[in-house]
């Protein structure tokens, strides 16, 4: 439920109207749009009087939120969120955000490279995995508490932030150990509920993937359970949904990125290199992410893709990315925003 306060509102009156609205068991949250201020009533509404809300001088009008999810949602929230990583802010209108890395983490000498690459081409973020979900047993799982170390290495090295998935709620305090920047929840955690609960209890940016069959509507209920528990640093990441085209690894769903725009305030980033599986198409998805306003992008980075632990097939390499960029950043300029 959404109440907007009238413009001539003592502060007293308003405080007040959060007194008698808290008494009812709810949590208020306070926003401060352009021109209007709104509290968000978040909790089981079903008792609240809505005709002697609007019969309070405070209020201007009281609006329920039909969708299930309310921090999440616009409606609550008008305004962007943007969020501050190391001075690099993410979901900001004008500057795309790029994270781009290898899968998986294999060697000092691999990560500090390409980190080193991908600076130099614009990437904002490293990206790599140290511990791998994978359909296989017998496939690479990466390097887990080892990878976490080079990746720090490479963070030092280059200064870049890193981006890295969480798989177990056992491994926080070794993430926040090493101070890893954005923790990445993939496609498979979507619906982890523990998990998600665990990583609302903490203060970092948390990159939230869609499962590969999941509706936009379940992954803002994920993003609502990180919310809830009071970490509000939530960033949604359409990664390829699973389709019945067998030609790509998924399909990319790009009308993700202006329905997720109307339904939530939480900044969108597009994985074109999961979504497809193939490396080739990694820039003409990428175009199509930036066009259709995401607020940055993930993009698998390898020195020798033949020769990766991990998905190979989908990465390209730093020279590929550097003119990959290069072009992105004339696409960025038609929509006058910048990377």
């Amino acid at each position: 439920m959404i109440i907007v306060i009238s413009q001539g509102a003592t502060e007293e009156a308003v405080q007040k109207l959060i007194a008698d609205v808290q008494d009812l068991g709810l949590d208020v949250q306070g926003i401060s749009g352009v021109g209007a201020r709104i509290l968000g009533l978040v909790g089981d509404t079903s008792a609240v009087d809505i005709d002697a809300l609007n019969a309070n001088d405070a209020v201007e009008k009281v609006t329920r939120v039909q969708e299930p999810f309310k921090k999440a949602n616009r409606k609550f929230h008008p305004e962007n969120s943007v969020y501050d990583v190391k001075g690099i802010k993410i979901g900001d209108k004008q500057k795309l955000v790029v994270m781009a890395g290898p899968c998986s983490v294999e060697s000092e000498e691999q990560i500090v490279g390409i980190a080193q690459d991908i600076k130099k081409a614009g990437a904002t973020f490293l990206r790599g995995g140290a511990f791998k979900p994978r359909t296989s047993p017998y496939s690479f799982q990466g390097l887990h508490n080892d990878g976490l170390k080079l990746l720090d290495i490479a963070k030092k090295e280059t200064g870049l932030p890193i981006v890295t998935e969480l798989m177990d709620i056992a491994h926080i305090e070794i993430f926040e150990k090493f101070d890893v920047d954005v923790i990445q929840v993939g496609a498979r955690n979507m619906q982890n509920f523990e998990l998600l609960k665990e990583l609302g209890r903490i203060n970092r940016p948390i990159l939230l993937k869609r499962g590969l069959a999941n509706t936009l509507e379940e992954l803002l209920m994920s993003a609502e359970y990180i919310m809830a528990g009071g970490n509000e640093q939530v960033i949604l990441c359409e990664r390829g949904i699973r389709t019945f085209e067998p030609y790509t690894r998924n399909t990319l769903d790009i009308s993700a990125v202006p329905a997720l725009k109307k339904l939530s305030h939480l900044p969108i980033v597009i994985d074109p290199s999961h979504a497809a599986g193939i490396n080739w198409m990694v820039e003409p998805l990428a175009k199509s992410a930036i066009v259709a306003g995401a607020d940055g992008l993930m993009i698998e980075v390898h020195n020798n893709p033949k020769k990766a632990l991990s998905d190979g097939a989908q990465s390209i390499t730093p020279a590929e990315f550097a003119g990959t960029m290069e072009r992105l950043r004339k696409v960025a300029a038609v929509e006058d925003r910048t990377i």
